[in-house]
């Protein structure tokens, strides 16, 4: 039996209910191009491949590997798996075919820092079902002037829209964690929607605005904005990042960005 490893995160998903409501939610079809980060002992990795033509899977733990390597074979020029052997943080998924439908019970510990990776690939990307810890999925779809309103869910809902599916109690895991956990689904917004014309100068301005959330926009970008900017862009300075939403946000850079144009 496999031992889980803190180091990875490893937490197994072991309740068959659970992992039914989560294929029906993903809903595979044949011919899809699937991915799954951290197939673990294959709680999803078995019923996809029931239905899929081929998966990819990327994993880190080699003794993982080499357990799917024994269950599955590889064979022919298109193997049923196909196992991608390293870190899913530097992983290139523009190597796999697109539209990419991506699923996962991501790592607690690199899930920020994971979706923030995967976002760089929206194009590619069809959907996207993972189970995260719950506060960070409460992150993710929270609405501004929230208590879970912050970077996160800024700088994921300019790119993708977002939506908590189902709740998954510890028991649900082996080793059961000590936090709840959820399913979100995420779809790349398409490129006419997307309100940002400058992504790196959008999330410079989250990052700072958010940097001191109890501070007031006056203060949290005063070597961006002034007084006469805030009145232009319509927003009251005495707000904090968590009032606006995530099309104030893109407004600011967008005022930002023409400015720089504008020499």
């Amino acid at each position: 039996m496999h031992k889980a490893r803190k180091r990875f995160g490893q937490n197994f998903l072991v309740d068959e209910r659970i992992i039914a409501d989560i294929i029906a939610a993903i809903r595979p079809e044949r011919e899809d191009n699937m991915v799954e980060i951290g197939p673990g002992l294959g709680a999803l990795t078995r019923p996809l491949l029931k239905i899929l033509n081929h998966l990819h899977v990327v994993e880190i733990d080699w003794d993982i590997i080499a357990r799917l390597e024994k269950d599955y074979p590889g064979g022919g020029a298109k193997p049923k798996l196909a196992i991608h052997a390293g870190d899913a943080l530097e992983f290139d998924f523009a190597a796999l075919p697109a539209p990419l439908r991506i699923v996962g019970n991501l790592p607690y510990n690199i899930s920020s820092p994971l979706l923030f990776h995967l976002a760089t690939y929206a194009e590619r990307i069809a959907d996207m079902h993972f189970m995260l810890q719950n506060e960070v999925v409460e992150r993710m779809v929270a609405e501004p002037s929230s208590h879970a309103y912050g970077r996160l869910s800024v700088m994921l809902q300019y790119r993708f829209r977002m939506e908590k599916l189902i709740d998954v109690p510890p028991e649900s895991f082996r080793p059961a964690p000590k936090v709840d956990s959820a399913i979100v689904r995420m779809i790349p917004l398409p490129a006419n929607e997307i309100a940002v014309r400058n992504e790196k100068l959008f999330a410079e301005i989250v990052r700072v605005a958010f940097g001191q959330r109890r501070k007031t926009l006056r203060n949290t970008l005063r070597s961006y904005l002034n007084e006469g900017d805030f009145e232009k862009l319509g927003i009251d300075a005495q707000l904090r990042a968590e009032n606006l939403s995530v099309t104030d946000f893109a407004k600011v850079a967008n005022y930002l960005h023409q400015r720089q144009a504008d020499g």
